[in-house]
């Protein structure tokens, strides 16, 4: 007995041993499956869908963005992941853009300016949204012409994901020091303030974007009001008054502009008592610490950017596209479509971007001590920034000019209608 029962032993010994040996040398044939943590998070990744976010949002907002929002969708929606990628606005992103989307490289997903969506949707750089399910309710959250600004040939090419505009923020001690309990109420008011008290205006800069608020408030056009034409509006007696207003101010150093590296120093410059009034978006306060809005806020007041019977002031912001040559428009669409509830409209909103969402807006609560009333007011009384295909070549033309007019190589006249003929050359195109 004892004798079967030590050969049995020895032999289940045996095979006990080449099971251990087989196990050791098929794990040295993968250790990585066991010691490499990146390959076993890539291995998790791999079973959800990636999509890529392309955003321009600025460090307050994309903070908002990744810490909360993403997070959000991303445990309500388990098997997709959010890849967000945040650069600067400028044309290099946009040159990019339509460079890679056009070879089928771009990314998922992108906010783009309002004013670049005409031009992708006509250049087909974008996926037709009505095609994707659920469009036609999703469609009726928001204000027909917000969803007008993508729509091209019988296709929506886009969705409004949020808008903003500029207010007139003045300096208190300045217009205390004039005799003003509050601010002018007319730009011809604020001119005349600034030539008897030699008070310095903040431009940001010399394109559409920074003057034609002003051109507007003191009567002038920048073409008829469906953007067909420029020649008797760029050009016409009121524009050419109110750019002549500007360059004077300009000549008596009563204007500044960005140096020549594009340094923008408006902002501390109102602050600081050395310019009596700036035009700037809610990120004039909505990116400073608690410590700095308090004392910004002591020293500058906000107030609905001046105007006549007509809007001046522009409604600028971002929709959402999603690019041609998306490998995963399903789940772009799906994050889409959440960025839009009301839900996450009135979160980003706390960053001083308006809701496109219709119940968000509704629901929106600003009350009139918050720095932010004064954009809501603003906003009730601008306009939609054109909708032309060509607005980016418009926008170069009418900043060289307006150069070439301040720096007194063209006079007003001359130089406005030059820049009215090509702009109407562009317009015909668009």
């Amino acid at each position: 007995m004892f004798r079967v029962s030590n050969r049995l032993f020895v032999k289940s010994l045996w095979w006990i041993l080449c099971l251990l040996m087989l196990l050791l040398f098929s794990g040295c044939k993968n250790p990585s499956m066991i010691s490499d943590p990146k390959k076993v998070e890539t291995l998790k990744n791999e079973e959800k869908t990636v999509i890529t976010f392309w955003h321009t949002y600025n460090d307050r907002e994309t903070e908002l963005l990744e810490l909360m929002l993403i997070p959000a969708f991303e445990r309500e929606n388990p098997n997709i992941r959010i890849e967000s990628v945040n650069f600067a606005f400028n044309n290099e992103l946009k040159n990019t853009l339509i460079s890679r989307a056009s070879s089928k490289r771009g990314p998922d997903l992108v906010r783009i300016d309002i004013a670049w969506v005409p031009e992708f949707s006509c250049k087909g750089l974008l996926v037709p949204l009505n095609e994707l399910p659920g469009f036609q309710g999703i469609r009726k959250r928001f204000n027909p012409d917000a969803m007008d600004i993508g729509h091209y040939k019988n296709n929506y090419y886009s969705l409004p994901l949020n808008i903003y505009t500029k207010a007139a923020i003045f300096n208190r001690e300045l217009l205390k020091r004039a005799g003003y309990t509050n601010p002018p109420n007319t730009m011809e008011e604020v001119l005349e303030l600034a030539h008897k008290h030699r008070f310095s205006i903040g431009l940001g800069g010399l394109e559409p974007w920074d003057t034609i608020p002003y051109l507007y408030s003191l009567g002038g056009s920048l073409s008829n009001k469906n953007f067909t034409k420029a020649s008797g509006y760029l050009n016409s007696k009121e524009t050419i008054y109110a750019v002549e207003q500007l360059t004077a101010l300009y000549k008596e150093k009563l204007i500044n502009l960005p140096d020549q590296s594009g340094d923008d120093k408006n902002f501390e410059r109102v602050k600081s008592g050395n310019i009596l009034m700036t035009d700037e978006g809610p990120w004039f306060y909505s990116l400073l610490n608690k410590v700095d809005l308090e004392r910004a806020q002591k020293l500058t007041t906000p107030v609905p950017f001046p105007h006549g019977k007509d809007p001046a002031m522009i409604i600028g912001g971002e929709n959402l596209v999603i690019m041609q040559g998306s490998k995963q428009p399903a789940a772009a669409w799906t994050f889409m479509k959440w960025m839009t509830e009301k839900e996450a409209q009135l979160l980003m909103a706390q960053t001083g971007l308006m809701p496109t969402n219709l119940d968000a807006a509704k629901s929106l609560e600003i009350t009139e001590n918050s720095y932010l009333y004064s954009y809501k007011e603003t906003a009730e009384h601008a306009f939609l920034w054109p909708k032309v295909k060509n607005w980016s070549k418009i926008d170069e033309v009418y900043t060289d000019y307006l150069n070439k007019i301040f720096e007194g190589k063209l006079s007003v006249k001359d130089g406005l209608d030059r820049a009215a003929a090509e702009i109407d050359r562009l317009l015909a195109d668009s």
